[in-house]
């Protein structure tokens, strides 16, 4: 899923230790919608991905994340789980062209017959066909 908004709050690194022993951080941000009815969306991003995509109070971004939701104790939590980020709005001009995944358009006409005039292509005479039926 991918989202477009204004980070309009930047939470403090959070880190511990898991069960197995591992060492984890996570980071929070809060985007605003650029909507009629602005929309607040808390989310994360975790490890590595922290410094990957360095984000600022008031950067316009397009975020793509993940939604998971855990039970713990009988009750449910939801984490939005930020995966990509990039400035909204970027020059299209600065993206480069995805390639045409069909190959170039066929030629009108066949090799042979580029310059072929129609008296040079010969139809064939009434009640014959080169069609099996």
């Amino acid at each position: 899923m991918e989202i477009t908004g204004k980070i309009i709050q930047v939470m403090d690194e959070v880190g511990g230790t898991s069960r197995a022993g591992n060492a984890w951080r996570k980071r929070e941000y809060v985007l605003e919608t650029q909507e009629t009815y602005p929309k607040k969306v808390c989310f994360n991003f975790f490890g590595d991905r922290i410094d990957q995509y360095p984000m600022q109070v008031g950067d316009l971004m397009t975020v793509s994340f993940d939604l998971e939701s855990r039970e713990f104790n009988g009750r449910w939590y939801t984490d939005v789980r930020a995966w990509k980020a990039e400035k909204a709005g970027q020059n299209p001009a600065d993206v480069p062209a995805a390639a045409d995944p069909f190959g170039a358009a066929p030629s009108a006409m066949p090799a042979g017959y580029a310059n072929a005039t129609p008296a040079d292509i010969s139809a064939p005479a009434p009640g014959e066909s080169d069609l099996p039926f």
